[in-house]
């Protein structure tokens, strides 16, 4: 953003900005807010929104854009953001943002929210956002102009209001700073905890928001402390407010209390008790670990205690009410980080289902009866409260009103749920009113609700849809809805902030505000009384003080309880401390088995830290009310001196995964480095070897000329001729000497290229030689004649670049190859010219002459030629006299009938023939010209050529002198041409990375070529096998060199990393840095758009790139490319340099890329505090591995788990099971590679997958018996490793490898092989191959060829595209913990389906796609 060219001085005036429609006590408000920091504190509904907006305009045009400023409008809730937001666009033309946790904006980095300050003008938002902002300096307080708090009674405590005054404001305050915000605050009650009678009482709480706010109240006077004002502003009496606003009338309603009868409570508090032992018993039964199984107690113990609740307030029906919506998880009791067993969860559910039976036996029995039929009946027998049927005739007391809005506050969620559900039932039996809830707490939540559920009931309430809301405390603040005229405390306010502010939801004139209260509770009533009179007493007290200073904000807090970054100004304080220590071991690597938390030693004052965590612990000294607060500020600034908090005191883990977010949301919206898009539609390059220009003073130009050997291996009718290829520039050696096979669909013809010389041709020749192949390939493509002799007449030779080689039919003269001129020249054909120099004709005398199209002509001329016969617009080769037939030889029909060829041209085709006697000749259609690179598989069968008998009249000569054999071998020249072209661009990008980097390993130009080619391409090699080795190498290499050079990180840190470095996304942007999309070759090549040399009516002009070494290339296309392909490729590319050069070569492409990695080996520390040998069996384990440590201590972190927290051991095992991943895959990989050399592509790919995966792991470690060993002590990974090992033993699987298995197993047991692998990789100094052969031992048997299996997914999916099956999209559910997948096919008709129950979804699709595929087999007969 550019510098705001405007100095914006404390003191400057500014001007107000009312709205014509304001009224006095907002306008005298307004120009208290201008001068002064001003807090208003008025009754709900007198608009002092609108005095914010006011204020917004008066300040706006500091705040317009170029401007650097901002205002900030907190509001405590949720539900007030858009609410404030629409009223501040509908009365100001600021540009608006909205802000809340669910927008995901508390994952944000300082650069969105410097892109969102660009835009916007005013920020809405909760004040948990700012706060964090201002700690981790995204926002400092000297860009906001203007920071208002809405309900601004929050300030208190460690409420965020509160901590941004404390932290930030207040702070810099005392340190002389001025550019601080102008401070606004909204309230209709200053004090929102309880307070005593006294007026004293209500002035100290008043005083404390003051001060905390920097405030003093002056009846409109000003009082200073330190240069900077804030102003209470507040109306003398309720008197005043009365002519603007309707308030509304308190009422008391009283009812006598009556108690369920004696026997029937007894009873069933007895069977809940009962029920709640025997669930309790049950929950032992499941053996789920003390912590576990104590949670769930305490579950069990709150619903329990929730009934009698119920029963007892509320009556037994609204009980049984509550117990169903407890069954069904319509409240929710259970927060997400208890839920570690949906056993227990079960068992919840299960107790409010039976105590829901039990409560629905005492109701009566006649199928008839309704809640609604006799109030007071119910009321006697206990199944409703003389509480709630006083609320129930309190509601029918207002059914005279035509349009009742009315708001029942209650305390509790579940009461809200079960009084909503009974006025459902009962009110419409009355008059039809509508009836929701909106419940919520910071504890407990109600199922159904979401945020924007709740705002579709408060809107339906505003429209008059719904006309009673029963609503907890969530609705007390911020609903504006003014035709609201009923507002009932069916529970009374437990503080003066909640009675003013619920009382405040009544804005319709004439409303009522009734207050529920039990006859002969006094207290209640004295209480209640208290608070209708605290309004006045506080605006008194407010006035009265306002004479009196300010004081300075005191804290316990001093100005050295924080850590500031100097670099960014980012702060954490000792209040901040803690939660910022959560944060960050939140973000650390963890699984189903531990959490990583920080752990608090009060007896020694140490604070501990997970293991994955870079520190340890930290001892803290001081004030032992902040010892914990202490410990957590000083491992925070431990943290960010070691970088795992960045400057802006984020988590490093959070910086790293917003990096990569940001990497991919690049490749998703097209945008790379430098501004230069990735778009989907990329270059096909053409090799400068392909091109060439003419200058018109050159009288020869000079060719490169390279003998094409053509061999057929099989017998055809046909033979095949050898050509010569003409290029205006000379090829390198491996393709001038390159031989390759054609897959004809008769066997295979190879083609075999030599350099044989040069040789010089004027101009006229070229044009002589382009016209024979341009004729002759257009022939062969179109079997058209038609535009031919435009094509012909366009033919020239042009100083631009383009597309320039020559090929020549061949000859062999005294064992050389030599052009054959006379069929070059047969495009020159004219019947004058060749009917001159005819003679030598075989045939009898008198008998040569023939009658053409052209006139007469030589049979031996018509006989070796390629005709066009108008009448059926159809191009033949004549291959021969038939001598014995002419028009008036018999001819046999299709249809078994025989005429003569003069009577079929007659009727057939109309035409007279006028020369009967002349002998017919025998044409042959045209070949057709296909692409020979395909794979076997893909091959078409090849069609037979029909012959036809054709009277000479009726063709007209376009070629001649043209052997058979010379058409046939040009059919094969696309083909051929389209190979050496994709070797030449290979081999430009090869050279391009040669001048980067001198390799002493010269890479086959061939191995280059397979690497760009795509499976898509559907040729003989594809990038397949390549991209395996080179994915599994770049996996390796990242790995190892950030396992070497972060030792301080842990591995969800260093997985991160390694993902910017080998994912998709970063692999397409380097690939598109180096221009590598226009070499990869990602279609199927088609003869019919391949462009004919020299064919000046198709050629476009080719447009000019510039590549990285600088070098200009060709643009002939563009095609659609997607950014996988281009990572694809990157990735073949390193296993293309690995497999013929080895690591060396393939680490300098990789660095030529972008991609710098150091594998040379660095000593490890692991810190072990006590003798290895005395934690686990060192021997049994080194003879079990067959190796021996060096370093015994990588053992014990090789095989501890993150939950086991003795401090001797400083690290677990994650970090060696990161390197040890990559060394293992890149190992198993290169064997399969190096020991099957002559394996297909994807059967690499699928032994890989199945090799290389954590469930064989796994058995491999039940196997080996490692699971003893793992040092750990969650009990939940105890239970589960003994159900594998039971498992285990059932299993009849020989080898541990494939996708056998049917179920799942603990991640641990195969992370366990890779930490080993880890372990043994780094003491061995980086030896893979010891690595390899150590843990070969527990992998084998290995896969192999013949026992590979392929994975059920992958093979049902490749059947249903060769097939065209349909493949419906996988259904998959959950329920109680067990996950269910359906495939469904259908093949032909009939539907193939299979469900799959089981504890994982991976599993559960393997299972169902394995049995699909089964039946699929079955009924059509494949292996």
């Amino acid at each position: 953003m550019e510098a705001f060219a405007m100095d914006v001085e404390r003191g400057q005036q500014i001007s107000s900005d009312p709205l014509p429609f304001a009224r006095s006590y907002q306008l005298e408000a307004l120009e208290s807010g201008i001068k002064q920091n001003t807090i208003v504190f008025l009754e709900t509904g007198t608009g002092k929104t609108l005095i914010s907006i006011m204020l917004l305009r008066s300040f706006a045009h500091l705040l317009r854009k170029p401007s650097p400023y901002i205002a900030v409008f907190l509001v405590p809730k949720v539900v007030l953001v858009t609410q404030q937001a629409e009223a501040l666009e509908m009365h100001t033309d600021l540009k608006v943002g909205t802000y809340w946790g669910e927008k995901g904006v508390d994952n944000w980095d300082g650069k969105m929210w410097n892109e969102e300050v660009e835009k916007r003008e005013v920020f809405v938002m909760t004040p948990q956002i700012l706060l964090n902002n201002l700690r981790h300096c995204f926002f400092k307080l000297s860009m906001i102009k203007v920071l208002i708090f809405d309900e601004c009674h929050h300030a208190r405590g460690s409420h965020p209001y509160a901590c941004i005054m404390s932290e930030f404001y207040h702070r810099q305050l005392r340190s002389g700073v001025i550019d601080l915000p102008r401070v606004f605050g909204m309230t209709a009650s200053p004090i929102k905890s309880k307070v005593g009678r006294t007026e004293f009482a209500h002035w100290q709480h008043i005083h404390e928001l003051e001060t905390l706010m920097n405030s003093k109240v002056s009846n409109l006077d000003v009082s200073s402390y330190g240069g900077f004002l804030l102003k209470v502003y507040t109306c003398a009496s309720e008197s005043v407010l009365a002519e603007f606003i309707p308030i509304s009338t308190p009422k008391f309603k009283f009812y006598r209390d009556r108690e369920i009868p004696y026997s029937c409570f007894e009873r069933l508090v007895e069977q809940l008790r009962i029920l709640k032992e025997k669930h309790e018993t049950s929950l032992k039964s499941l053996d789920l670990g003390n912590s576990t199984e104590e949670s769930i107690n305490k579950k069990l113990m709150k619903v329990h205690a929730t009934f009698l609740f119920c029963m007892n307030e509320l009556g037994v029906w609204l009980a049984m009410k509550a117990a169903l919506a407890f069954s069904c998880n319509e409240i929710d009791f259970i927060s997400p980080w208890d839920k570690v067993d949906v056993f227990g969860e079960a068992i919840v559910k299960k107790f409010s289902l039976d105590t829901f039976h039990a409560f629905n036996y005492t109701l009566p029995a006649d199928p008839n009866w309704s809640i609604a039929n006799d109030l007071k009946q119910n009321m006697d027998v206990g199944l409703l409260t003389a509480k709630v049927v006083c609320l129930i005739e309190l509601l029918l007391e207002y059914r005279h009103l035509k349009d009742l809005r009315c708001i029942i506050f209650v305390e509790r969620i579940v009461t809200a749920v079960v009084v909503q559900s009974l006025l459902s039932e009962l009110l419409p039996k009355y008059i039809d009113w509508k009836t929701k809830c909106i419940a919520g707490s910071s504890n407990n939540t109600l199922q159904s609700q979401t945020k924007k559920k709740q705002n579709e009931i408060v809107g339906e309430f505003r429209n008059g849809i719904v006309n009673v809301i029963v609503a907890t405390s969530i609705l007390e603040e911020g609903l504006d809805v003014q035709s609201c005229n009923l507002v009932i405390r069916f529970d009374p306010s437990s503080t003066v902030c909640s009675f003013i502010q619920s009382r405040g939801r009544a804005r319709k004139q004439n409303s009522d505000y009734v207050l529920l209260v039990k006859s002969g509770d006094f207290r209640t009533q004295s209480r209640l009384n208290e608070y209708l009179d605290s309004g006045e007493i506080m605006r008194k007290e407010s006035l009265r003080h306002a004479s009196l200073p300010c004081v300075p904000l005191e804290s316990d807090l001093q100005e050295e309880d924080f850590y500031c970054v100097e670099s960014t100004g980012a702060v954490v304080s000792l209040s901040s401390s803690i939660s910022l220590i959560y944060f960050y071991c939140s973000r650390l690597p963890s699984d189903l088995y531990f959490k990583p938390d920080p752990k608090w030693d009060a007896t020694t004052g140490t604070l501990c830290m997970p293991k994955s965590c870079p520190i340890q612990s930290i001892s803290a000294q001081g004030n032992a009310k902040f010892l914990k607060q202490i410990a957590c500020l000083e491992a925070c600034k431990q943290l960010h001196q070691i970088g795992a908090l960045t400057d802006n005191l984020v988590p490093d883990m959070v910086m790293e995964e917003d990096n990569l977010k940001e990497l991919d949301c690049l490749l998703e919206t097209a945008h790379f480095a430098a501004s230069q898009p990735y778009e989907d539609e990329q270059p096909t390059y053409v090799p400068s070897e392909m091109l060439g220009s003419f200058c018109p003073s050159d009288a020869n130009v000079l060719y490169y000329c390279y003998f094409i050997e053509l061999k057929q291996d099989f017998g055809y009718n046909v033979p095949i001729h050898n050509l010569i290829l003409g290029m205006r520039s000379e090829l390198e050696s491996d393709i001038a000497n390159i031989h390759f096979d054609l897959q004809v669909g008769r066997g295979i013809v190879s083609v075999n290229l030599k350099y044989v010389g040069t040789i010089t041709l004027s101009l006229n020749q070229v044009l002589w030689s382009r016209r024979f192949q341009v004729t002759l390939l257009r022939l062969l493509l179109d079997h058209k004649f038609d535009n031919l002799s435009e094509v012909i007449r366009q033919l020239r030779l042009s100083e631009t670049v383009e597309i320039d080689y020559l090929l020549f039919p061949a000859t062999n003269i005294n064992q050389m190859p030599q052009i054959d001129w006379g069929s070059v020249t047969s495009a020159l054909f004219s019947s004058e010219e060749f009917s001159k120099d005819h003679i030598n004709c075989h045939l009898p005398k008198g008998n040569w002459l023939v009658h053409t199209k052209n006139g007469h002509v030589c049979t031996c001329m018509l006989e070796n030629s390629l005709v066009y016969t108008p009448h059926n617009d159809h191009v033949y080769c004549i291959t021969g006299i038939l001598s014995k037939l002419n028009g008036n030889s018999r001819l046999e029909l299709s249809n078994g009938r025989f005429t003569t060829y003069k009577k079929y041209f007659k009727e057939k085709h109309e035409i007279n023939l006028q020369f009967v006697k002349e002998p017919l000749f025998n044409g042959r259609r045209l070949f057709n010209v296909k692409n020979y690179l395909l794979s076997r598989d893909t091959r078409e069968k090849e069609a037979s050529n029909t012959n036809v008998e054709l009277p000479p009249e009726l063709c007209y000569i376009i070629m001649s002198p043209l052997s058979l054999g010379t058409l046939y071998s040009f059919s094969f020249f696309p083909s051929i041409m389209h190979r050496i072209e994709s070797l030449v661009i290979a081999a430009n990008l090869k050279r391009m990375h040669l001048d980067h980097c001198m390799q002493n390993v010269n890479i086959p130009t061939a191995k280059v070529l397979e690497a760009i080619t795509t499976k898509k391409c559907q040729e003989q090699f594809h990038l397949e096998s390549f991209e395996t080795l080179g994915d599994s190498f770049l996996k390796y290499a990242a790995g190892v060199h950030l396992f070497k050079t972060f030792e301080n990180q842990h591995e969800g840190l260093l997985s991160v990393k390694k993902d910017k470095i080998i994912s998709n996304a970063a692999l397409c942007k380097l690939g598109c840095e180096l221009k590598l999309p226009g070499f990869i070759r990602n279609e199927n090549f088609e003869p019919k758009h391949w462009i004919i040399p020299g064919d000046c009516s198709t050629t476009k002009e080719l447009q000019q790139d510039v590549l990285p070494n600088g070098k200009v290339i060709y643009i002939k296309r563009t095609r659609r490319m997607k950014s996988k392909r281009v990572a694809d490729a990157v990735e073949a590319l390193i296993g293309a340099f690995l497999s013929t050069g080895g690591e060396i070569p393939a680490l300098k492409f990789m660095n030529w890329i972008g991609i710098d990695v150091d594998l040379e080996f660095i000593p490890y520390k692991t810190n072990l505090q006590v003798p290895a040998d005395k934690i686990i069996n060192i021997k049994h384990l080194e003879s079990l591995l067959n190796y021996k440590f060096r370093n015994p201590s990588l053992l014990v972190e090789a095989l501890t788990h993150g939950s086991y927290m003795l401090p001797e051991i400083p690290r677990c095992y994650q970090r060696l099971e990161f390197l040890g991943d990559a060394v293992l895959d890149y190992a198993i990989t290169m064997h399969f590679y190096n020991i099957y050399p002559g394996m297909s592509p994807e059967l690499l790919t699928d032994m890989r997958s199945a090799s290389v995966n954590n469930n064989c792991y796994a058995l491999s470690a039940v196997k080996a018996g490692l699971q003893k060993h793992i040092l750990q002590t969650s009990h939940q990974l105890h239970k589960e490793i003994s159900a594998t090992v039971i498992n285990f033993q059932k299993l009849s699987v020989e080898s541990t490898f494939g996708w056998e298995s049917e179920t799942s197993f603990p991640k641990v047991l195969g992370d366990v092989i890779e930490s080993l692998a880890g372990a043994i990789f780094v003491d061995s100094k980086y030896n893979k191959e010891i690595v390899f052969q150590s843990i070969r031992g527990l992998l084998e048997p290995l896969m192999t060829p013949e026992t590979v299996k392929r994975h059920p997914a992958k093979e049902l999916n490749e059947l249903c595209q060769k097939r065209h099956f349909d493949m419906k999209k996988p259904m998959k559910s959950c329920n109680d913990g067990v996950s269910s997948v359906t495939i469904e096919v259908v093949a032909d008709g009939v539907t193939y389906k299979h469900t799959a129950t089981v504890s994982d979804k991976r599993i559960g699709k393997k299972v169902a796609c394995g049995e699909v595929l089964k039946a699929l087999k079955e009924a059509y007969n494949l292996k």
